[in-house]
This record gives C-alpha cells, sequence and structure tokens, in this order.
C-alpha cells in the first residue's frame, strides 16, 4: 500500500515539474515575442518619423539657398581684367565686382578662391567653389555646366610684337605659337569641327602651352614665342600694361580673330537654383544700371563694348 501512495507522489510531482517547465518556456517565449515586436514597432516609429521629417523639414536645395551666408567663386587671379591682383595685393576685376555686388545683395559674404585653371572643374565638383566666374566661356561646354544666361561677348585673337611683319593668321606660319593651358583659345585651336583652325594649328612651327599669360608675356618678350593666342580683353589689358610694343594680329578686323564666343557664370551641373539666384540678381543690376556702371569701370580694356548682357 505505502509503494503505491509513494509512486502516486512521484508521478504528481513529474506532471508539476512537467508543468512549471512547460510555463517557464512559454513565458520565455511570450517575452521574446513582446520584445521583438517592441523592436519592430520602435524601427517602423522611427522610419515614420525620418520620412516626416524628410516630407515636412527636409530642404530642398532653393531652401538651402536661402540659408546661404558665404558665395565662393573660382577664378584664375592671372586673368586681367576679369580677375587678377592689383599693385596692393587685392583680388580685382570685372567679374570678381558683378560678384560682389551679388553677394552685397543677397547678403552673403565673398569668398575670392584662386584656382588653377585646369584644376576647375575637380574644384567645382569637391565644392571647394561654388562656381566659375572669370571670363568663362561656355561655347562648347553646354552640357557640361549649369550656366547663367552670357553677359560678355569675347573673341580669340593672337598679340605679336609691333613691327614683326605679321599681319595675317597666313603669317603665323612657320611660327612659334603659345596659348595658354585649358584655354578657350587653345581649344579653338583643337576644334575638330572648325578645319580651319585645325590648319592654322597645324601650320606653326610649334604650339607651346603655358599654365598662365603672365608667363606667356614673358615668353613673347624675350622672344621664345612669336605669337600668343588669347582673349581679346585680356589681350587689351596686357598691351595696356606694357606700354605698347605689341598689337592684336589684323587690328580691329574680326577675320583675323581665332574664334568669337560668350562668357557665363558655370555652376556645377544641377545647381539650378543657385544658378537662378544669381542670374536673377545680375538682372536687377542689369535694370538699375549697376552692371554697366561696373563694365565702365574697365572701358580701357573694351569691356563696355563686350558686354551684352542687357543689350
Amino acid at each position: 500500500m505505502m509503494k503505491k501512495v509513494l509512486a502516486l507522489l512521484l508521478a504528481a510531482v513529474m506532471v508539476l515539474g512537467l508543468t512549471a517547465c512547460s510555463s517557464g518556456e512559454e513565458a520565455e517565449e511570450s517575452t521574446a515575442a513582446a520584445q521583438t515586436t517592441a523592436a519592430q514597432e520602435e524601427t517602423e516609429a522611427a522610419a515614420e518619423t525620418a520620412a516626416g521629417e524628410t516630407a515636412e523639414g527636409g530642404e530642398t536645395a532653393a531652401a538651402q539657398e536661402g540659408e546661404r551666408t558665404t558665395f565662393t567663386v573660382g577664378f584664375d587671379a592671372e586673368f586681367p581684367p576679369y580677375g587678377f591682383m592689383d599693385e596692393d595685393g587685392e583680388y580685382v576685376g570685372f567679374d570678381l565686382d558683378l560678384a560682389a555686388e551679388v553677394c552685397a545683395r543677397q547678403g552673403w559674404e565673398l569668398v575670392k578662391q584662386p584656382i588653377n585653371w585646369d584644376t576647375k572643374d575637380m574644384e567645382l565638383s569637391s565644392g571647394a567653389i561654388d562656381c566659375i566666374w572669370n571670363g568663362f566661356t561656355m561655347n562648347g561646354r553646354e552640357e557640361e555646366y549649369t550656366w547663367t544666361v552670357p553677359y560678355v561677348d569675347n573673341s580669340q585673337v593672337f598679340v605679336v610684337a609691333e613691327g614683326s611683319g605679321m599681319e595675317t593668321k597666313a603669317d603665323l606660319a612657320g611660327k612659334v605659337v603659345g596659348v595658354q593651358a585649358d584655354s578657350s583659345a587653345l581649344a579653338a585651336l583643337e576644334d575638330e569641327e572648325n578645319q580651319e583652325n585645325l590648319d592654322l594649328a597645324a601650320s606653326f612651327a610649334s604650339l607651346n602651352q603655358f599654365a598662365d599669360y603672365n608667363t606667356a608675356f614673358m615668353e613673347l618678350e624675350a622672344g621664345s614665342i612669336e605669337a600668343l593666342a588669347m582673349d581679346i580683353g585680356v589681350a587689351n589689358y596686357q598691351i595696356s600694361q606694357r606700354g605698347g610694343g605689341y598689337e592684336i594680329l589684323g587690328g580691329n578686323d574680326p577675320e583675323q580673330y581665332l574664334a568669337t564666343e560668350q562668357y557665363a557664370v558655370g555652376f556645377l551641373l544641377g545647381n539650378d537654383a543657385l544658378k537662378d539666384t544669381v542670374e536673377a540678381t545680375l538682372m536687377e543690376m542689369v535694370e538699375d544700371g549697376t552692371f554697366m556702371e561696373i563694365a565702365e569701370k574697365y572701358a580701357d580694356y573694351g569691356l563696355v563694348e563686350a558686354v551684352c548682357l542687357g543689350k
């Protein structure tokens, strides 16, 4: 009899143990499930919050422009009269004056950032500069940048020493010609769609490239090169600064020019918001006469005749 009682008691204990284990496992599973659900809910809530912030508080490029405090202009510091260093060591020029007026009207601080012309694309794409504003030719580059409307009609010409005996482009055959690297003049001489210019370049004894026009003019003065291809505005400035001794090949005959082109302000492709702001401000300056007042400061370099915005 006693054995039967002990057996029943043992069976009862085993049942209770199994029930307790089962309840513990179920409790743990229930707790784990609750934690998983809570985590999922937190993730979904965070995602919804982020989406809400993007939809309601996420700023477009245009909105961000409203918070701008500085405006960094990339320019060639040896490209007068558009951008250069004056006798006081200050960066000045027509384009920098225009940029300064735009900044004054927008409440921005102008940051003048001199750059190597052949690295301008890297400077722009990296965000080191906001735009390229320095006698920047838009022709042939229309799809590479976001542009303002053009503001200067420019020409590419050849500068030679007075009394050189060269009067037309044909006289450049067999001569050593200089040009700035990655410049519009070089692009014109290498334009595969302009056979006349290709033939002209092929007639040179050599075409030497220089980092900047100051160095190139030194070579012209030394006689290391016999002609220099460059922008007409820069040519007029360089000739005037040297008190003569040089002339534009063919004088005022457009037939002897290398090419004609237009200048505009170039922004990173797709940066329409900043371009629109700058362009609208330039148009305001045209309407109230400020644009032409700035151009008249550089009248000796032909800028009054060259500007096309507002005409």
